[in-house]
């Protein structure tokens, strides 16, 4: 994460205002009101998010995002999607002139993938590797999300940190030459046990020992909230290294406010240190249909809504 000197919006201030003023209820035969009025962070919603209001349509969804204040998206299944629909998404989203977060590149929970020094394995991964340069490279999607797979409780710890980091450098090498960011995010271990990479600090020390622009941290702060929490502390020392957030409250994994997680005072504090990236959306809905899609967008109004 670079740290950057923009100028902020004399408006900012009265955004919450104003994205409060265009949200109505909607129930069958009615549409939803809209609110360009844009958010003062990227949240960045998941495609199909507000299917309800929006139809499954991909570009549908974007152009509803664009026109509720959203300016970016995520998708974790981009890489997959047909090359022709990858492209469609990035031309909608230059003309809303939206963002997009990180995708999956590879997270397979049930694979020791890269605590062992192994030929095989690294094979593999640099292959996914070149197939997710060729999606950013359709796409603009920069940043790509990897899990580590599970660690092994018959080898030293210390090895297998070593041949992560080992492998890291490796896969970041070539994400470099591209222009693209490998980003590792640490999953809590009680919903997903077994797992090598759990915490920031640890993801910290990694991208430290790699030691390129192309290996940072994902800091999911739904999983650290149950790891480890003191989660605006961290932010802060591991700062330099985190490429990209991603939001969900807990317990539950649901949008912000329905939670113990104190999110307006965390975004502010990520809007103060001067972070203009993405901050996705990975978590569910806490309430059903069309009228809980837009309760949804009206907890993001009002984390949104701190001073500035």
């Amino acid at each position: 994460m670079k740290r950057r000197n923009f100028i902020r919006s004399t408006a900012a201030s009265g955004i919450a205002l104003a994205g409060l003023t265009g949200m109505m209820s909607a129930t069958a035969g009615e549409t939803v009101a809209s609110n360009t009025a844009k958010f003062k962070l990227k949240y960045a919603p998941g495609l199909g998010t507000f299917k309800e209001n929006a139809g499954t349509d991909p570009i549908d969804n974007i152009k509803f995002m664009a026109d509720q204040g959203f300016r970016a998206i995520f998708d974790n299944g981009l890489m997959n999607k047909p090359a022709e629909l990858q492209e469609k998404i990035a031309a909608e989203l230059t003309r809303q002139g939206m963002d997009i977060g990180p995708f999956v590149l590879y997270a397979d929970f049930g694979v020791k993938s890269m605590v062992y020094n192994d030929e095989e394995s690294r094979k593999m991964l640099k292959e996914k590797l070149i197939q997710g340069i060729e999606t950013y490279k359709r796409t603009g999607a920069k940043y790509a999300l990897m899990v580590p797979g599970k660690y092994d409780d018959k080898l030293e710890w210390d090895y297998q940190t070593a041949n992560v980091i080992e492998c890291m450098r490796e896969l970041s090498e070539i994400a470099e030459k591209a222009g693209m960011v490998i980003v590792l995010e640490p999953l809590n271990r009680w919903n997903h046990p077994g797992l090598f990479l759990t915490g920031i600090p640890q993801a910290y020390m990694i991208c430290k020992a790699v030691n390129s622009p192309s290996c940072k941290i994902v800091d999911d702060m739904y999983h650290q909230q149950i790891t480890e929490g003191n989660l605006i502390p961290n932010i802060d020392r591991a700062w330099d290294e985190i490429g990209a957030f991603h939001i969900g409250d807990n317990p539950g994994r649901k949008e912000p406010t329905t939670g113990e997680i104190n999110y307006k005072n965390v975004f502010k504090h990520i809007y103060d240190k001067g972070y203009d990236g993405v901050l996705c959306c990975e978590h569910g809905n806490s309430k059903p249909g069309k009228e809980g899609e837009l309760s949804w967008i009206k907890a993001y109004r009002e984390v949104d809504s701190f001073e500035v």
